[in-house]
């Protein structure tokens, strides 16, 4: 069971946090384990204060002060036992001093390096952990904290660290396959061999959670978050969409990798192997059915499962009639742009072979375009490569289901509702497993083309 940032916000959310995992407990032959994440805004506030840090601004101490406030208010509203309350203070305010020495030490230096900001950015699922633990106990059920980094080792690329699964699992299963009691673990972190802090990735705790239920062949993992399971598209945008009751692995992991945030994109990784069914729960309404991802759905009316997006995109396009026939060149491109490494998320090319037009994140644009024109320069000195271009501004939108296979007409119907919406497409993109149709836009068109597609294919 993993509860998100916002499950864990306050002392009031973590108190119905106990509630469900006791609940759950309770006629099971073994207790569940919980990961959780740091408490909401926390991880936010520690980046930015190894920021304040790394530029010698005194704040990072408010930081601090503000972090000690939030989470001693948790503890003392949630531990009734004076001496384990006090006792968790002293441990709250041991990890706070060292979290202040290390942001000390990258003020003096001036630098935040990878391997210290993943120290750092670890100190809320450390704090949240200890003190959802200690709340359980509290109520009378044995409960033990477990930091991840003893048990999940990974290689040293910090920031989203690989993990090894062979000594993951084994470390897993040696500290909790014979446990009797429930079991908190720390979400987002894990460790090197050599014991360095390292982290899954932002929102990695389902992560953390997919791991340790295969590791421990556990019947399900449930990723408990804020919402009542995975929806057809996103209700801030598109009110009409609803919950989608069954869907299979690889519409979620399409879903989750076009933008929809209610699961990490890795967490189906580890459980697929082992054909663990993943449920969306809500905290904030538990009876609620969720989401059940598995990997032979129930079968839909529609042919359209659910519609997501990603923000922030920029298109890069080569052209030159030089590249016509020109052998290598896609070659020297794909290599330049991953030596700068830039996560390429969308690809299109012409027949002709005339332009190739490669979309990734706007933040990591500029730094692709540079290395091209640089690797490229000679192509482009002699006109084979007319111009190197960055279009800003945009928005990937990705229509996902399993129904869309051999479904004839439904591209047409797509494009027809976008057409009527007077939406223009930029490119277009589609898998040969016929899963996913992608396609983009200018992100002020984001709206109208959400809603065009949900009226057209879902209602």
């Amino acid at each position: 069971m993993k509860f998100g940032g916002s499950s864990v916000a306050d002392a009031d959310r973590i108190r119905g946090v106990g509630d469900i995992v006791i609940a759950r407990s309770k006629g099971e032959p073994k207790p569940p384990v919980v990961v959780v994440s740091a408490m909401k805004g926390v991880t936010d506030m520690l980046l930015g204060a190894a920021r304040s840090a790394e530029e010698g601004k005194r704040e990072y101490k408010d930081a601090i002060y503000g972090l000690m406030g939030k989470h001693h208010d948790a503890v003392k509203a949630l531990v009734t036992d004076n001496s384990a309350g006090a006792s968790l203070l002293i441990e709250v305010d041991g990890l706070l001093d060292e979290l202040g020495e290390i942001l000390h030490g990258v003020e003096l230096v001036r630098e935040c390096s990878p391997r210290t900001k993943d120290l750092v950015s670890g100190f809320g699922e450390r704090l949240s952990c200890r003190i959802v633990a200690a709340h359980i106990t509290d109520r009378g059920i044995e409960c033990e904290a477990v930091d991840a980094r003893e048990i999940i080792r990974t290689d040293d690329n910090h920031g989203r660290a690989v993990v090894d699964f062979t000594v993951s699992g084994k470390l897993i299963r040696d500290r909790l396959a014979g446990r009797k009691g429930i079991s908190v673990v720390t979400g987002f972190i894990a460790s090197t061999a050599d014991g360095v802090a390292t982290t899954l990735g932002r929102n990695g705790s389902d992560y953390t959670a997919s791991i340790l239920g295969a590791a421990l062949d556990t019947d399900a993992v449930e990723i408990w978050t804020d919402v009542d399971g995975i929806l057809t598209a996103d209700p801030r945008i598109v009110p009409n969409a609803w919950v989608i009751p069954e869907i299979s692995f690889q519409e979620a992991m399409e879903l989750s990798y076009f933008g929809a945030e209610v699961i990490h994109p890795y967490t189906l990784i580890p459980v697929m192997e082992k054909d663990l069914p993943v449920y969306i729960k809500n905290t904030l309404n538990p009876q609620a059915a969720g989401t059940r991802i598995s990997r032979t759905a129930a079968p839909k009316d529609s042919p359209i499962t659910g519609i997501a997006s990603i923000d922030n995109i920029s298109m890069i396009t080569i052209e030159g009639g030089g590249m016509v026939g020109m052998p290598g060149i896609a070659g020297r491109i794909f290599a330049s742009v991953a030596a700068a490494g830039v996560n390429i998320i969308m690809i299109t090319q012409a027949s002709s072979e005339h332009s190739i037009c490669l979309v990734c994140r706007t933040d990591e644009a500029e730094r692709a375009v540079d290395l091209l024109k640089r690797d490229l320069s000679d192509a482009i000195y002699s006109r084979m490569i007319r111009d190197i271009i960055i279009t800003t501004g945009l928005e990937i939108v990705a229509v996902i289901g399993e129904n869309m296979k051999g479904r004839v007409g439904l591209s047409g119907k797509l494009f027809s509702a976008l057409g009527d919406a007077g939406i223009n497409i930029l490119a277009i993109a589609q898998g040969s497993t016929e899963l996913n149709i992608s396609f983009v836009i200018e992100n002020s068109s984001k709206t109208e083309a959400l809603g065009a597609i949900h009226r057209a294919f879902i209602g």
